[in-house]
């Protein structure tokens, strides 16, 4: 079975921030496969799940535990239902990307990220991610306020497109593995490629 958690923070008050992109990438997948989310069992802490089954199995899965603590929930979640690291994605925001950039890594430190901090201290640092650029904003404005905040208009005409491409690869990653990901999403979409 195939894990995709997107990171994010519970509650209205965050549905349409920067720091919930993760959250609406696990909403754009289990639209797509009709899928509901449910409370995972009870020994998993606090986190949304929506599963398929069949050949290729695949759950999506959205802890509620504020970003800052998700690693409880995701190790919680990949040791219930027995996902190796390798069969794990997490989806994450990255303000040292630009907006609309994606980012695949097989492995690697957290960075400044403290949701990834989080995972990592439960799992070690040897499980993919996949980076959603939301860029840093105003230099001068303190960064967890950035994080948190809605994105700009120009943004917001942009982000479906964004949260699209993001969920694309992350099936992909489900079919076709990290390295697949990486080949076909790192690039920066604004250079032009070689054939």
């Amino acid at each position: 079975m195939k894990l995709i958690v997107g990171l994010g923070n519970p509650g209205p008050e965050y549905r349409d921030t920067r720091h919930n992109v993760g959250f609406m990438v696990a909403d754009e997948i289990a639209r797509r496969h009709a899928l509901s989310f449910q409370l995972a069992p009870s020994q998993v802490p606090e986190t949304f799940v929506a599963k398929r089954y069949g050949a290729e199995p695949l759950m999506v899965a959205k802890p509620l535990t504020f970003m800052n603590r998700s690693g409880a929930a995701v190790a919680a979640l990949a040791g219930y239902y027995d996902v190796a690291p390798a069969d794990l994605l997490v989806v994450v925001d990255d303000v040292d990307l630009p907006f609309g950039r994606l980012r695949a890594r097989a492995r690697g430190s957290a960075g400044t990220h403290n949701g990834l901090r989080s995972v990592v201290s439960h799992l070690g640092t040897e499980f993919p991610r996949l980076r959603l650029g939301v860029g840093r904003g105003d230099t001068r404005r303190e960064l967890a306020d950035h994080v948190l905040s809605k994105f700009e208009r120009d943004e917001v005409r942009a982000l479906d497109e964004f949260i699209a491409r993001a969920a694309d690869a992350a099936e992909m990653f489900a079919v076709a593995g990290i390295e697949q990901v990486m080949n076909t999403y790192n690039a920066d979409p604004t250079e032009p490629q070689l054939d």
